[in-house]
Order: C-alpha cells, then sequence, then structure tokens
C-alpha cells in the first residue's frame, strides 16, 4: 500500500456523503471543511421532500451544531462564500433507486463529478422496525452501491457499517466479509429476498386486520428482533446491517470498495475540540441513566472488555481508508476500527470513571437539588440480577400496591417511580446485556497496517490521527467524554 499526502488527496475532489445529518457525518463534512477548503464538491444528502427543506435541515442540524465552531472562527466572513461553492445540498433517500433524487439534471452532475462516495446513512436504533431497518440498512447500501457504479470518476466507495455485525461471537474477530447468507448460528435459509417478502406478508396481514399503527409499530419491532435472533443476531440493527454488508460484497464487480467497521463511538477525542457528542450512544446511555440516579444496579460481566473508540479517530481512519485503495479496481477492504486489542477498557473502570465524575460534579435535578450517586452494583448473572430486583424493587412494590387502594398521593407517587425505574433498567439490561457479556475482541491488524503505511508514507498524521494506544483511557473519560455529555447530550 502507496500513501501520499491526504491534503492533495481531497484536493479538488468532489465527494458524495449520504446520512449528511448523522453524528459521523458532520464530524466528516467539518473536518473537510476546515482542513482541506479546496475541495471541490461536498454532494451532502438528506432525507427532505425537496431542495428548500433539505437546505432548512442542513442549516438546523448540521451548520447550527457547536462542532462548527472553529470552522466558522477560522473562515469567518468568507464562510458563507465557501459554503455556497463548495457545498450542494441534495433531498433525497437511500432507500430508493437512484438515491430518491428527482432532479435529473443534478443526477447527470453528479455522475459526472463525484469520484468519492461515502455511506454514512444508517438507522442505529437496535430495535428498529424490521421494515424501516430493511430499507436503511439493507437494501440501502445496495442503492447506494448503484449510483456509485453510475460514477464516470469513480475512485473509492467507502461505507461505514458496524464491529457488532459478528453478533455475540468469542476470541478474536477478524476483518473479514460476510459472504451472502452466512449466518452466526450455522443456520441455513439466509435470504435477503425472502426476508423483504416476509416484511411485506406480515404487513399485508396486519393492514388487512385493520391494526392500528401502533400496533403495526410494535409487530415489525418484534419481527425484526426474531428474524435477527433466528440467524445468530442479537438485534435488528446489527442483522440488517450484515445482509448490507453481504449485498456490497457481493454486487461490487470492479468498484474499489472499504468498509469501515467501528465499535462503540463516543465523543471527540481532540478535534476540532475534545468532549463533543451528539445523541445517546451505547454505553452513554447508562452514563446519563447513573448521573441522573436512575440506575443503582446493573448486569454485566466484570472481565468484558468494552470496545469504544472517539469519534474523530473514525473519521481519520475512513480518510486514510480512501487515500489508500483509490483505484484499487475490484478490491473489498475491511478495517476494524476500535481499541479492544490495542489498548483495551474493562467494564469496572467505565463505573469508576462515572462515580468520580457525578460524585465531584452531581447533576442538578428537575427540583434545584444536586443528584446523590453511590456505586453501582454490578450482578454478574442473570440469576442474581433477578434476585436484586426482587428484593430491592419488586417486594417493596408489592407492599405499595395495598397502599396504593387507600388512595395514599405520596405512596402513590413512589409507587410509580419505582415502577418506571424497573421498566427502565429492565429495558436496558435487554438491550446491552450482549455487550455487556461480550467475550470478542475485535483485530484490528488490518488496520495497524494502515496506520504503519501513513506514518511511513506522506499522510499527514498529526492531522489525520488514529491510533487508540495513545488514549489514557482515565484522563479521556473523567475529563472529556462525561464532561461532554453533560454539555452536549444532558437534559
Amino acid at each position: 500500500m502507496e500513501l501520499g499526502s491526504a491534503l492533495h488527496f481531497l484536493d479538488n475532489r468532489a465527494i458524495l456523503v449520504t446520512g449528511a445529518t448523522g453524528f459521523l457525518a458532520k464530524i466528516f463534512v467539518e473536518k473537510i471543511l476546515r482542513v482541506q477548503p479546496n475541495v471541490k464538491k461536498l454532494y451532502l444528502l438528506l432525507r427532505a421532500a425537496d431542495t428548500t427543506a433539505a437546505v432548512q435541515r442542513f442549516n438546523s442540524e448540521v451548520m447550527a451544531k457547536d462542532l462548527f465552531k472553529v470552522v466558522k472562527h477560522k473562515y469567518g466572513e468568507e464562510l458563507n462564500s465557501l459554503m455556497s461553492s463548495k457545498i450542494i445540498v441534495v433531498a433525497g433517500d437511500i432507500t430508493y433507486q437512484n438515491l430518491g433524487i428527482k432532479d435529473t439534471n443534478l443526477l447527470d452532475q453528479m455522475w459526472r463529478e463525484v469520484d468519492v462516495v461515502v455511506n454514512l446513512a444508517a438507522t442505529t436504533s437496535f430495535d428498529e422496525r424490521y421494515d424501516v431497518a430493511m430499507g436503511i440498512n439493507t437494501m440501502g447500501p445496495k442503492h447506494v452501491l448503484d449510483f456509485a457504479k453510475k460514477c464516470q470518476n469513480l475512485r473509492i466507495l467507502l461505507h461505514v457499517s458496524t464491529a457488532y455485525v459478528s453478533g455475540e461471537k468469542e476470541g478474536l474477530i477478524q476483518e473479514t466479509p460476510y459472504q451472502m447468507g452466512e449466518t452466526l448460528n450455522g443456520k441455513c435459509g439466509l435470504d435477503i429476498e425472502r426476508e423483504k417478502k416476509i416484511i411485506e406478508e406480515t404487513l399485508k396481514t396486519l393492514r388487512a386486520e385493520n391494526a392500528s399503527e401502533k400496533s403495526i409499530t410494535l409487530a415489525m419491532k418484534d419481527l425484526g428482533i426474531q428474524r435477527a435472533r433466528t440467524y445468530g443476531w442479537p438485534n435488528t440493527y446489527v442483522f440488517t446491517k450484515a445482509m448490507g454488508e453481504m449485498l456490497l460484497g457481493k454486487l461490487r464487480d470492479n468498484v474499489p470498495l472499504v468498509i469501515i467497521r467501528p465499535t462503540i463511538i463516543t465523543s471527540t477525542y481532540n478535534e476540532p475540540f475534545p468532549g463533543w457528542v451528539e445523541g445517546i450512544r451505547t454505553i452513554d446511555s447508562l452514563a446519563v441513566a447513573y448521573g441522573k440516579g436512575r440506575l443503582t444496579c446493573f448486569l454485566g460481566d466484570p472481565k468484558t472488555i468494552i470496545d469504544v473508540i472517539p469519534a474523530d479517530m473514525v473519521v481519520n481512519a475512513m480518510i486514510v481508508a480512501m487515500v489508500g485503495h483509490a483505484d484499487e479496481r475490484g478490491c473489498e477492504r475491511i478495517y476494524h476500527v476500535g481499541s479492544s486489542v490495542s489498548n483495551p477498557l474493562e467494564l469496572p473502570w467505565i463505573q469508576d470513571f462515572g462515580y468520580r465524575h457525578f460524585s465531584k460534579h452531581p447533576w442538578i435535578g428537575k427540583d434545584g437539588k444536586p443528584v446523590i450517586v453511590g456505586k453501582v452494583t454490578v450482578l454478574s448473572t442473570m440469576a442474581s440480577f433477578q434476585t436484586y430486583m426482587a428484593i430491592h424493587y419488586l417486594l417493596p412494590l408489592k407492599g405499595l400496591e395495598i397502599v396504593n387502594t387507600a388512595c395514599c398521593q405520596y405512596f402513590q407517587s413512589t409507587y410509580h417511580e419505582m415502577d418506571r425505574k424497573i421498566k427502565f433498567v429492565l429495558k436496558l439490561v435487554d438491550l446491552y446485556r450482549p455487550y455487556l457479556f461480550f467475550k470478542g475482541l475485535y483485530d484490528d491488524m488490518n488496520t495497524e497496517k494502515l496506520r504503519r503505511a501513513a506514518k511511513e508514507g506522506g499522510i499527514e498524521t498529526d492531522l489525520f490521527y488514529f491510533d487508540p494506544k495513545v488514549i489514557c483511557w482515565d484522563d479521556y473519560f473523567v475529563k472529556t467524554h462525561i464532561p461532554g455529555l453533560v454539555k452536549h447530550v444532558f437534559k
């Protein structure tokens, strides 16, 4: 692999970015604008009814974010002219052919100009409706690939997946592709067309029964989980992402293809400034719940390695991989971007980081009082978790049920609060159990080779860093990530 300057590669480049309002997409766009203003064009695809609505979404959901304050400061009054000359906001939808772009003149222009396609569009909800997840995470990549094949000067297609397409595999998990129809439990019969037909038939039956939209949504969510677990995946998100990878690998022909599989993505490590994050991302839901006093016990194996990687490192790895594999016709390169092999992070450390932060800087509740946190009781088996819940929550709840019948207002509010906490904790346990007992490590040998090639080649490694070995987890979580969560995510 021969790598030249990443800044030179980005110079005069026309890049299509799907899912432009997403977390990683924002960081990717900000990085390009900040380090290489000579980029030719950034075509930013986002879902909207028309161009006017798309531009409104872009302004409110992308450029209005704190993330862009460094870019705004750097360019000052010149920013508007830079944006108008470099950015084209495109109304579209990857669930449709031609990415749902209706303007035929714009389509022709994009097929002439675009030479890099970056697919970041996804739904990341673990229990998304099966039809929605199938449309975005599985068929979406196929439509992006079909579009890329029509680009006359295409140099690379980069698709962002997730490391957790591996499901609950144990041991060292390799950076290898999934073959069409491959399953995690060895069960035969996975066929994407059949899955689409199951969705269609289920929806047809529900509508024939005049089911409400709420009932249809619940049924489609249940169907997704059931189909995922039939073939060994723990949830709808990773199942549909895996099928999306299968389609790309099967249909790529001679398109240069890079698949990036990040692990759990956290706030920025350094750029454009430390600690920027948006939304509640996997383990962050536990931190938010803990800081607000809603989590006092949880389920998990203390020996579990939690694989996390800051968002700016993921974006840098994406850019370097684009440089490294441009014009490699017919290639399929897969990169795990994570930390479990090179800089492992143990589950108990995260609990300690949270305790240390919120003990010194407690969250102020709605009543204006600081939320006092304590050590979380971590239970290592489902049996011990059920026992704990019964003793500490369910038995007191039964007692309060009697009081409720006497209409005692104080105890009634206590009852509902405890019931709410139990349901919340049980939902978190169901969603995150596979990851809190995870016994795998994500091999990143391909990524390590990419890092070495970057150092030996012409890549600007001070700008495009992605080595997790430099991270001190204690310092990062206590001083950067958790304060970033509190500032940008806590409501």
